[in-house]
């Protein structure tokens, strides 16, 4: 179904949409790499409509969007569709184009080896069910309506996302003092949709020390059925995100990445605080090399995975605020586990 009929909240065990971007690297016509509002390379994915969508509930969902018409598709992009929805707790209805299909009905040796990569990376999220049960770190949380922009890709939890920040998002209906446990600055995206109590919520937010960010009156939702933003719905957004950016600054609110342009991440966290997982993502044609991770927290043990069969320990290095370590390289995607 359309995005804006999923039913959220509705207990489901399992929601689903056909409407998703096709994850990576946006070009110009040109060629060129197109940079987004965030001043970064800009990465067209669906992990913030995902993760608003999982921030009513456990509910398996499922995105069935398929690739973009009469374009040759490569092995990696697909790998990078199934990954762009499993970091975020989703899953990609896998869906082939025409040529990929025809290649692998007749047993091409090259669609073959692709299909094989899928299934490894397929296997490699089914096999942690624990990732999808993490909770999304946040000590910056994001206040957002569905029904106002809520669900969108390229709205603000996707331009904090190209930044590697960790953020938390709390739909509107389920805003508490308890749902803002932990966080240390919200942003309040859309604040004519809250309702007085909701607005007293986050006075008190800002009371007990929080820092309170509030978007710019007028936010409207675009017309219903579409998934990402006008040209002047995206100007206006401009607005919130300059000013989050300048709240955030340079300060690690979680996680600080080093030499991951082509790359987005995710940091989750157990029930208990006492472990963390980091999911990264490279959208680009080729491996990223020596990336370095800085993350808050007395975390001494760290542990490298990938679907390619790695299983690395790294070692732990202090920063000014916890701990650092590095990775040699991330060919699609790879996981640290934090301890």
């Amino acid at each position: 179904m359309a995005r804006h009929r999923i039913a959220l909240g509705s207990g489901a065990p399992i929601l689903g949409t056909y409407q998703g971007v096709w994850p990576g690297i946006s070009a110009l016509d040109d060629g060129g790499k197109k940079a987004g509002p965030t001043g970064s390379v800009w990465i067209d994915t669906n992990t913030g409509f995902i993760r608003a969508v999982r921030a009513w509930g456990d509910a398996a969902l499922w995105v069935g969007n398929e690739p973009p018409a009469k374009t040759v598709v490569t092995g990696a992009r697909y790998l990078q569709a199934i990954a762009d929805a499993a970091i975020s707790g989703g899953r990609w209805v896998v869906a082939f184009d025409s040529g990929f299909a025809a290649r692998l009905h007749s047993r091409e040796a090259d669609a073959l080896s692709d299909w094989r990569r899928m299934g490894a990376l397929l296997r490699y999220f089914e096999q942690h069910p624990e990732w999808r049960g993490m909770q999304e770190y946040g000590k910056l949380a994001i206040v957002q309506d569905p029904a106002n922009g809520g669900l969108l890709s390229g709205g603000i939890l996707d331009m904090i996302a190209v930044k590697h920040t960790p953020v938390r998002p709390i739909p509107r209906q389920h805003l508490t003092l308890e749902a803002l446990a932990g966080a240390t600055m919200a942003v309040n995206v859309d604040p004519a949709s809250l309702t007085p109590e909701q607005k007293e919520v986050l006075r008190s937010f800002a009371r007990a020390g929080g820092e309170l960010l509030t978007g710019p009156p007028g936010w409207k939702d675009p017309t219903p059925g579409k998934i990402t933003l006008e040209k002047a719905e995206l100007e206006r957004l401009n607005d919130i995100w300059r000013d989050v950016n300048s709240m955030v600054g340079r300060r690690n609110l979680g996680v600080r990445l080093f030499n991951v342009s082509s790359m987005l991440s995710n940091l989750l966290i157990s029930g208990d605080a006492k472990t963390a997982v980091l999911h990264l993502l490279n959208y680009s044609d080729y491996p990223v090399e020596n990336v370095a991770v800085h993350f808050i927290g007395a975390y001494k043990h760290a542990v490298l995975t990938s679907p390619e069969g790695t299983e690395k320990p790294l070692e732990v290095y202090s920063t000014e605020d916890g701990g650092g370590v590095d990775i040699d390289k991330v060919s699609v995607c790879a996981t640290i586990r934090l301890w």
